[in-house]
């Protein structure tokens, strides 16, 4: 039996469900399957591992733009509320309001839809931001509203006029998990901080006074120490990883169940290779960055224990926001983990672009 409750904000209609039947994500409208996903043999570096994930289906997805893309080209703008704005025929007006933390506006001037993802690093503006929620952004669209988090808690001056792409790496599934789950911008600084602690605690003392001298996520990663010691732990599983993309392609392989130290505690999953590929370079980071700040512990999980983790999706609670023919992201709180599911609605779609799921 299922309660809901809808509430219509100008386009975007939110509808909350509370679920007791044990329904995940992958329905659809007529409540077709899911994909079946499959977590092969693992990949290990120190204190982390990657279990490959196949799907028996994926979609084409070339038409979808990453957030990257459209800042490299300049198809897609970002910048504070209040700040001047591009418009889709060439036009520019300021946008109402003015800056706040929580709140950038974007403008997709492309003709392809944009995918935004939570994680995402933005530097720039007044402060750096990280995305907070996976949505999808149609062509030439008017300026919308970005959810975000601040990541660079003690800066507050513009440095440049737009954002760009901090295209290194996402945020570390500790910092998303923040943003995407709790939306809480106090344990999104929390983590930020812990992050930056951990990593100044093994630097050296020039590399360690430089972290702590900065508040700012980004810089932090951007460290030259750090950057190696990520490196030192992402390069050879981002290859790793490339080698198996190689040999899976004809199977999917589309996602990865990451653990560190002895525990499951993410899993990331798309809708083809191809848009996986996108990801990778930057995800591999993000995963070797949280090991990185995580003491080491002994143990390994297996491949029975990423299956499970990638077929438990039985939820108490579902909650979904939708913007009617763009886009529904579905969040499905169960037994010890919460997941995040969008799914494209666009023109001829109709499936699921990525799925996020985290260990509590």
């Amino acid at each position: 039996m299922r309660g809901k409750q809808i509430l219509s904000l100008g386009i975007l209609t939110l509808i909350a469900a509370w679920l007791v039947l044990p329904l995940g994500p992958g329905r659809g409208e007529a409540g077709e399957a899911w994909p079946s996903y499959k977590a092969l043999a693992p990949i290990r570096r120190n204190n982390l591992t990657i279990f490959p994930v196949v799907t028996d289906r994926s979609h084409d997805t070339r038409d979808f733009l990453t957030l990257d893309e459209g800042l490299r080209s300049g198809d897609v703008v970002v910048s504070e509320a209040g700040s001047l704005q591009p418009l889709i025929r060439g036009r520019v007006r300021p946008v109402p309001g003015r800056p706040e933390v929580n709140r950038l506006v974007l403008v997709n001037n492309s003709a392809r839809p944009l995918i935004l993802l939570a994680g995402e690093i933005l530097t720039g503006g007044k402060q750096d931001r990280v995305v907070g929620k996976d949505r999808i952004v149609p062509p030439k669209s008017e300026p919308i509203d970005l959810a975000v988090f601040c990541v660079e808690p003690r800066r507050w001056v513009a440095t440049q006029y737009d954002f760009s792409s901090f295209r290194t790496q996402m945020a570390q599934p500790s910092v998303r998990r923040s943003a995407m789950a709790d939306q809480d911008q106090q344990k999104v600084w929390s983590e930020v901080h812990a992050s930056a602690a951990a990593m100044a605690a093994v630097a050296s003392p020039s590399a360690a006074q430089e972290i702590e001298s900065t508040s700012s996520y980004a810089r932090v990663m951007s460290n030259d120490e750090v950057k190696q010691r990520v490196e030192a732990v992402a390069a050879p599983l981002e290859q790793s990883y490339q080698d198996v993309m190689r040999e899976l392609r004809d199977r999917n392989a589309v996602g990865v169940v990451v653990a560190v130290n002895d525990q499951i505690i993410w899993a990331d999953l798309f809708a083809s290779t191809a848009l996986l590929e996108k990801y990778w370079p930057k995800l591999i980071r993000s995963y070797a960055a949280e090991a990185l700040t995580r003491s080491t512990f002994p143990g390994h999980p297996d491949v029975g224990a990423a299956q499970a983790f990638l077929q438990d999706f039985e939820a108490r609670r579902e909650t979904v926001e939708s913007e009617p023919g763009v886009y529904r992201r579905s969040e499905f709180a169960g037994e010890g983990f919460t997941a995040f599911e969008l799914t494209t609605l666009l023109p001829g779609t109709g499936f699921d672009i990525h799925i996020a799921k985290m260990a509590e």
